[in-house]
């Protein structure tokens, strides 16, 4: 029987990752270091090549895919941007260490949003409705094969909701330019909605979450 074939790469370091910020709408772009790295990576492992290349509309995931992927045509999707924290965007743990809300928030995500942002369950809903929408659009039009270039809250979150072997999302962190390999077989997404996580990218020996 046929399988699909989905990367998942996070984008590449940005000042704001190197500061401890919450960045996850905000529209930073890539830090030199960020983007020498990326190319590094690209010269010496590699990175799989795939049918189609999905990116989150920021401009760190574009870049990413500019300086990776950069003959290959670019598909955005919103679905797959990074959560919105709100007011708490461009701050550190350290700066609303003093906030109530933020130690509801770190206590309770899923049910509690940073002032006008989006609460883990929001997030979850949305990033999920996307891949299985991404999924079920390869089913069908004959795609095998996709690469997602798109942020580690994203990854992480997916991962754990669809992921053998089950983790928790923290079990599935990755650092800047890197991510997963996974393989979706149509009979065991159908019954069950459950992909393979089979590598890391670039590959190595064994998967190490």
């Amino acid at each position: 029987m046929k399988s699909y074939q989905i990367n998942f790469i996070r984008h590449g370091q940005t000042e704001a990752n190197l500061q401890g910020a919450y960045i996850g709408v905000t529209d930073v772009h890539l830090s030199p270091k960020g983007r020498e790295q990326l190319l590094k990576i690209s010269d010496e492992q590699g990175y799989p090549r795939t049918e189609m290349l999905i990116s989150s509309p920021l401009s760190r995931c574009l870049e990413t895919c500019d300086a990776i992927f950069p003959s290959q045509n670019v598909t955005l999707n919103g679905a797959f941007s990074e959560c919105n924290f709100g007011d708490w965007e461009g701050k550190t743990a350290t700066q609303l260490a003093g906030e109530p809300k933020f130690a509801e928030w770190l206590s309770n995500s899923e049910k509690t949003p940073p002032p006008n942002g989006e609460s883990g369950a929001d997030f979850t809903r949305r990033v999920c409705r996307g891949f299985e929408r991404l999924v079920n659009s390869m089913m069908t039009s004959g795609i095998s094969s996709a690469t997602i270039v798109t942020h580690g809250g994203v990854i992480m979150t997916l991962l754990a909701v669809y992921g053998l072997p089950q983790a928790h999302s923290y079990d599935w962190r990755m650092g800047c330019g890197y991510g997963y390999a996974t393989r979706i077989t149509p009979g065991l997404w159908m019954r069950d909605k459950v992909i393979e996580v089979y590598n890391t990218i670039p590959y190595s020996p064994e998967i190490n979450n």
